[in-house]
This record gives C-alpha cells, sequence and structure tokens, in this order.
C-alpha cells in the first residue's frame, strides 16, 4: 500500500473495475450500479471462502477467532 501510494499508483482490479464502468459497452452501462456489486460482492466472497479454508487447514488454528 505504501509503495503504491509513493508511486501513485492503482491497485489493478480496483483501476479495471471502474475503468471498464466508464469505457465499457452499452450493455455494462445498462447494468448501472449493479455491475460494480457484482465483481466486488463476488471477489469478495471469494477471497473470504479461501481465507477460511486456508487459515483453517493447520491443526488448533480456528478463523475468524471467537475468544
Amino acid at each position: 500500500i505504501v509503495a503504491m501510494q509513493i508511486t501513485i499508483t492503482m491497485h489493478p482490479p480496483g483501476g479495471a473495475t471502474a475503468l471498464i464502468a466508464v469505457i465499457g459497452s452499452e450493455k455494462i452501462k445498462n447494468l448501472g450500479f449493479s455491475y460494480v456489486i457484482s465483481p466486488v460482492l463476488s471477489g469478495i466472497i471469494i477471497l473470504l471462502l479461501i481465507a477460511l479454508v486456508v487459515n483453517n487447514i493447520p491443526k488448533g488454528r480456528n478463523y475468524p477467532y471467537k475468544g
């Protein structure tokens, strides 16, 4: 994050989502906000599922931890 701020760059998927929404075809523009919600929400769900699987592979590890 610090390197991206220093070089004034953007995380590619975040930039691509916004860029496609602006320069995309009429089909994408007609979707409106549902276009942005769909890839963002699906990405969040995929990352969460991967985190749950990877962090629960070691024995004795419980993610998310509830103390």
